[in-house]
């Protein structure tokens, strides 16, 4: 039984984590470190979890346990790992952006860039994992067959949505119901923080890939997923596309090449990404879909653990989409 301990534990990755790990049959969970909730019942924060665990908040952390998930707000992680030390043998799985893009040092810990479908094998000897962005996941996943075939020579363009969830627990002027509801806008237009993890991604996976990534971000008026829709240019029939993105997910659990366009409902609540690929004239269109929590967050962090510990990598996330 893998002992694991969850840092952060209040937000909304940590709770999808716990709803997962709950019922994880390979994994108990040796406390859920929240220094705003220290003593409550899990499930008085989290209340999708009533009658599904006992666990209590805890103020103190365990330094043997096998695992440790971070939950932290960005910039925290570091500082967390400053004031509190860990057996030698635990496996850290960092949710911020603290150890990103690709692979990030930290005294003596390595991290390593925790996508599974772009280095799989690495991740399986892994000590700390930094878990990728939910918008990198997302377009990365939608990205990853051509750029590894060196196809990303023109300019990339991405424009993708996400739900309220994506901002954090905390309220804020863009995440309150009478901003966000019957509303749609835009933020952070071609600088945003995930576009540093993606050019790496696409840099080593060959060298011949010279994009300049063009990407609006949007902020939609629902509470989770992302969807998105990207296009580049190519000379690749759009059998030769199919094909190449095939081969290249042929063994990938959690992504799937589908025929027909892609909508929210079919990946929401699931650790799934679905993509599909078409040739519109001399254009690669692509559109993507994942929940922003899941495969965006929570649901690749548990993938990266049951990968790292030699685990299915489809334990515990056996999830259905929300489809009505």
């Amino acid at each position: 039984m893998i002992e694991v301990g969850i840092v952060g534990g209040a937000g909304y990755t940590a709770g999808e984590l716990i709803r997962i790990l709950v019922n994880h049959t390979d994994v108990n969970i040796n406390f859920v470190y929240s220094t705003s909730s220290a003593g409550k019942k899990v499930y008085e924060v989290h209340q999708d979890l009533f009658g599904q665990t006992e666990v209590e908040f805890s103020g103190e952390i365990n330094a043997e346990v096998d695992a440790l998930f971070l939950c932290l707000g960005h910039g925290n992680s570091k500082q967390f790992l400053e004031n509190n030390s860990f057996s030698e043998s635990t496996k850290i799985i960092d949710l911020s952006t603290d150890f990103r893009p690709n692979a990030s040092n930290f005294g003596d810990k390595e991290f390593i860039y925790g996508l599974p479908e772009y280095q799989k094998e690495k991740i399986k000897s892994a000590q700390n994992i930094a878990n990728p962005g939910c918008f990198a996941t997302a377009i990365q996943l939608a990205l990853l067959p051509a750029a590894q075939k060196g196809l990303l020579k023109s300019d990339v363009h991405i424009n993708a949505t996400t739900g309220a969830t994506g901002a954090g627990v905390s309220p804020s002027a863009t995440t309150h119901f009478a901003w966000r509801d019957n509303n749609f806008s835009v933020y952070k237009a071609f600088t945003h923080q995930h576009l540093k993890e993606i050019k790496e991604t696409f840099s080593n996976c060959n060298s011949e890939n010279a994009e300049e990534l063009f990407f609006i971000p949007n902020r939609g008026n629902f509470s989770r997923g992302i969807f998105g829709s990207i296009y580049f240019e190519s000379d690749l029939t759009s059998e030769e596309i199919e094909k190449i993105y095939q081969e290249y997910y042929a063994d990938a659990p959690f992504t799937q090449v589908i025929s027909v366009s892609v909508h929210l409902k079919q990946v929401v609540n699931t650790n799934q990404c679905f993509v599909h690929v078409e040739k519109q004239g001399k254009h690669v269109f692509i559109t993507v879909a994942i929940d922003n929590l899941l495969k965006g967050a929570s649901g690749q962090a548990v993938q990266n653990m049951n990968l790292m510990f030699g685990l299915e990598e489809t334990a515990g996330l056996q999830l259905k989409a929300s489809t009505f």
